[in-house]
């Protein structure tokens, strides 16, 4: 029925028909086009070879040595096979590294499972989903830190992608709810309120990160009472949710004012206050306005994690870096930022790509 409504009293294309014409109207249908695809074919003819000659064909595989490898004229995938566990998982205790492995499959099953429709019906309410979050969350810190069963590991072991991780999505989510509130504040007609709010986002957005991250580490310590001591990793948790929520709030904010004033008139007509106005009926349509800035932010903070190496942390850059620094590989690291970027680009590309869906299925963006 949908082939015949598409094309009506006609056989519709073959796919290389349809296909073809794809090329054509994307690709070729005008002057600029077709210069722009010839240079990259001409682009990609002249340096594919020699990227596929690098990669695999001249590369090295273990048994290699790095003075072998340095000689060769293709990559060194020998130093990948002995270094991947230190870059995944940074120090942790090589004998316990499958806790980092069992934490982050447990991560990546709930973000999949989350990112179901699905799920939410399941779940019945969003609380309900909130809570097998947090017990998951709960277990992933189990693991990671010990106790119950475990040898215990300190933080200060905790690197890799796991330490990323926990940075980037426990710090972006709280900071998702703190700037709610900020937003609301920003726009709230109590004036004490206001100019908290209006003063904690200009100021948080007037310090770079590296700043945050400096003043929870070195002169956190020198302003509490004595014989308080919060652990690095949570000051620099906290760190990413001030700096993180200054920024969502502004993006929230700006939905809020996207929402038409009739809005809060009809909710005022049904009797509604203030706090059921906002969370049933103006959020949820700002919210969905904002989701490719939200998403944007996302991804910053996702990449913004490599900025704890300065303040001896180390996440999946900075395990990177501790595996090419050592004497064994010396002189190699192509490989390790290759493999990096490459974890980078996979995540941002798959956050980004869900944005996408998500916008099209919540009718973002439409007229």
């Amino acid at each position: 029925m949908a082939a015949e409504l598409a094309y009506p009293g006609a056989v519709r294309p073959s796919l290389p028909m349809r296909a073809g014409r794809w090329v054509w109207r994307n690709l070729f249908g005008t002057v600029a086009n077709s210069v722009i695809t010839l240079a990259i074919l001409w682009l990609l003819v002249s340096l594919l070879p020699g990227v596929v000659r690098w990669l695999a064909l001249d590369a090295l595989w273990a048994p290699a040595t790095s003075e072998q490898c340095l000689q060769g004229d293709g990559a060194c995938w020998a130093f990948l096979q002995a270094k991947w566990r230190l870059i995944l998982f940074g120090p942790y205790p090589y004998d316990e590294q499958w806790r980092p492995a069992l934490a982050m499959a447990l991560f990546f099953a709930m973000v999949v499972a989350s990112c179901f429709p699905r799920t939410f019906r399941l779940a019945g309410r969003i609380r309900l989903l909130l809570a097998i979050w947090a017990a998951a969350v709960a277990a992933i810190a189990w693991l990671l830190g010990g106790g119950g069963g475990l040898a215990p590991v300190e933080t200060r072991l905790w690197g890799g992608l796991p330490l990323t991780l926990i940075l980037s999505v426990v710090g972006a989510f709280s900071a998702f709810w703190l700037a709610i509130l900020l937003a609301l504040g920003r726009r709230s007609a109590m004036p004490i309120v206001r100019a908290v709010s209006i003063g904690y986002i200009e100021l948080i957005r007037g310090v770079p990160l590296i700043g945050l991250l400096f003043m929870a580490v070195v002169l956190f310590p020198l302003i509490v009472p004595p014989g308080v001591d919060v652990d690095k990793l949570a000051r620099a948790q906290i760190a990413f949710i001030l700096f993180f929520a200054a920024y969502m709030a502004e993006a929230i904010r700006g939905g809020l004012q996207a929402i038409p004033a009739g809005q809060y008139e009809a909710a005022a007509s049904l009797g509604l206050g203030y706090w059921r106005t906002m969370g049933m009926i103006v959020l949820p349509q700002a919210l969905r306005i904002v989701i490719p800035s939200l998403v944007n932010i996302f991804i910053g903070a996702f990449k913004d994690t490599s900025l704890v190496l300065i303040i001896a942390m180390f996440d999946l850059l900075g395990s990177a870096n501790a595996a090419k620094s050592d004497s064994a590989w010396w002189g190699l690291y192509v490989e390790a930022y290759l493999f990096v970027a490459t974890i980078y680009l996979v995540f941002c590309a798959l956050m980004s790509a869900y944005s996408q869906r998500l916008e099209r299925r919540l009718g973002a963006g439409r007229g």
